[in-house]
């Protein structure tokens, strides 16, 4: 099993593993690093507050989080292994209890080498403090990655919008439904913040005192009295799909503005897509460090544990009944039974013989 791992193309590793760290890392880079860093007004204060929460995630947590992706990829594969191999009939059941005895004791006993930490820890801080987008095409999937991280947050936020104002016309047509008390209070918060954000297109993410007394007292005179707990909270909403939607205008802007950044057309510059541009390139250069040590290292290190296991379990008689079993292991004990039975008879039988010659 462990030897079909090196059936598997790089290309076929080095996506799993990209795929497997983009998902652990995802939340940290689009939530902490990006869209926190997006709030600043010029493109010096982005890339400062960008490089430095960059550097201390580096020095902290990803190169340990990236080798708890290579690990559990690593054992994911081997397990798949296994179960497509136990469909067999030719294999049966009659190594499974044994295979997944061993796969339990070495995942709990194999560590990942201690010194490739060290060297993964050199290579993210190599790709993620390169800010050079070298030609176009790298520049074009850079926005293309993230304009679709963008179009996934736009619909999350959306539906926490809508669920925040209740159904649309359309739903409340078709499925004779209403919208509740406080859902009103939603939508009329909503309405009224939204000429706020009309007449600044570069509002912050802050209300001030004084305008969420002005909302209030709007929506007063409309005569629905809503709390400031619940226009702030709609106005979250709001602002967050708001800011994803021009984050996602200014992606696509920047795809001209490769040779030209002057011509961006936000505050930062483009360096947002910088920003992706670095984050793509660390998960390429880790995901194939990741591969050239399960390959290389890992998978030499597992095999050797496994032998050394297989000798321990040789000798201990007890564990070898409870995890070989089946028909075939009863059928081979039935038939050791046998053939001692025949020998015995065999030997009997030549001494009568003897007995009889004499």
């Amino acid at each position: 099993d462990i030897a079909a791992l090196h059936k598997l193309t790089p290309l076929e590793w080095e996506t799993l593993l990209q795929g497997n760290l983009w998902s652990r890392i995802q939340a940290k880079v689009v939530d902490e690093i990006y869209l926190q860093a997006a709030e600043c007004k010029s493109s010096s204060h982005f890339n400062t507050k960008v490089d430095i929460a960059l550097k201390d995630w580096t020095d902290d947590l990803l190169p340990q989080i990236s080798v708890e992706v290579g690990w559990a990829t690593l054992f994911k594969q081997l397990q798949n292994i296994m179960q497509t191999k136990a469909k067999d009939h030719e294999v049966g059941d009659l190594f499974q209890p044994l295979k997944a005895n061993i796969l339990s004791t070495v995942q709990e006993q194999h560590a990942w080498q201690s010194n490739a930490l060290k060297r993964l820890s050199v290579i993210q801080k190599n790709a993620l403090e390169d800010t050079a987008v070298t030609n176009k095409m790298h520049w074009d999937n850079s926005i293309s990655f993230m304009e679709q991280i963008l179009r996934d947050r736009i619909t999350q936020a959306t539906d926490e919008l809508d669920k925040t104002i209740g159904p649309s016309w359309t739903e409340r047509w078709s499925g004779w439904r209403s919208r509740s008390p406080l859902e009103l209070q939603c939508v009329a918060a909503k309405n009224e913040l939204q000429k706020l954000l009309v007449a600044d297109d570069r509002h912050g993410k802050n209300l001030e005192n004084d305008e969420l007394t002005t909302v209030r007292k709007n929506l007063q005179t409309q005569g629905v009295d809503v709390p400031y707990e619940i226009i702030c909270t709609v106005w979250q909403k709001l602002y967050n799909l708001t800011f994803l939607n021009r984050a996602l205008n200014s992606a696509q802007q920047c795809r001209k503005a490769f040779y030209h950044r002057n011509i961006a057309c936000n505050a930062v510059e483009c360096n947002d897509v910088v920003l992706f541009w670095r984050a793509t390139r660390m998960l390429e250069t880790t995901s194939n460090a990741l591969r050239l040590q399960i390959m290389n290292t890992e998978a030499q290190r597992l095999e050797k544990e496994v032998k050394q296991y297989l000798e321990e379990l040789s000798n201990d008689e007890e564990k070898k009944k409870t995890l070989i079993t089946g028909k075939r292991v009863d059928l081979a004990e039935e038939l050791r039974r046998v053939r001692g039975i025949q020998d015995k008879l065999d030997t009997f039988i030549e001494e009568l013989k003897r007995e009889q010659d004499v």
